[in-house]
């Protein structure tokens, strides 16, 4: 496999299958983030496409979040900014894009890929996949993929996951509505996906797109509003104490 990652697209009828890999638990650089964000606004723009899968390679992670590397690579604020806007970019394609999509989890989940899990439309999960909020612990916070978070599971528990940044099983997640539906291993998971795609195949591209429009209402300020968040990140990412934090964790 590439070692510093990549993007795959892949059309099956009316289904769109994204998948991400980063040999670092599929961490997410600009490049691969920049990357998911045109695939998934190239399937917004093709009427063929019904439905997206989004999905990483490997079985024990699902998303690491930032890449490590390219945080300690930001040495002043708009470099910081414009790292974080790729989140932002991520997030807003989901939202705007006219179809349905469901985020395959098969592993752990932490920082910014919890943000990807709660900006689809349905997550579908392992028992495996826990969760966990890294960014107070780094020295910054998940202010780019907090509106994102909210959305789906409510301030209370985004404050929860915030302050006490500890692992969080699947159950958990699940009860609280992070997780649409939790299987108890990856064909089973495999199975769950394929199913619900199928049954989204056979319904009206129309209706979805005009119900995305609905169940979406009150994001429209998110492209400005993701935009001062990352703001805020890249100024934040430039603190000695997340230098160091980064430095520590990759020594180990």
């Amino acid at each position: 496999m590439d070692a510093s990652g990549f993007v795959r697209s892949e059309k099956k009828e009316h289904k769109l299958y994204i998948t991400f890999y980063h040999p670092k638990s599929n961490s997410l650089p600009t490049k691969l983030l920049n990357e998911i964000t045109n695939a998934v606004k190239r399937a917004a723009d093709d009427d063929d496409i019904y439905v997206v899968i989004l999905r990483s390679e490997g079985e024990r992670a699902f998303c690491a979040g930032a890449s490590f590397d390219e945080l300690l690579s930001i040495n002043d604020l708009e470099t910081g900014k414009k790292f974080f806007m790729g989140f932002a970019g991520v997030l807003n394609a989901i939202r705007t894009c006219g179809k349905f999509v469901i985020v395959r989890v098969q592993g752990k989940v932490v920082g910014g890929g919890v943000g990807l899990v709660a900006a689809c439309d349905y997550a579908v999960a392992t028992l495996a996949s826990s969760v966990k909020l890294s960014e107070l612990a780094i020295g910054i916070g998940p202010f780019v993929i907090a509106p994102a978070i909210e959305r789906k599971v409510g301030k209370e528990t985004l404050s929860a996951m915030t302050i006490n940044f500890e692992w969080r099983d699947a159950e958990w997640a699940y009860s609280k509505g992070l997780y649409d539906d939790v299987t108890a291993n990856i064909s089973k998971l495999d199975d769950a996906v394929e199913s619900l795609a199928d049954r989204l195949n056979n319904t009206n591209p129309d209706a979805i797109r005009e119900l995305k429009k609905v169940f979406w209402e009150g994001t429209e300020n998110w492209e400005e509003l993701l935009e001062e968040r990352a703001e805020i990140s890249g100024k934040l990412v430039l603190s000695e104490h997340t230098r160091k934090y980064i430095e520590s964790f990759k020594a180990k």
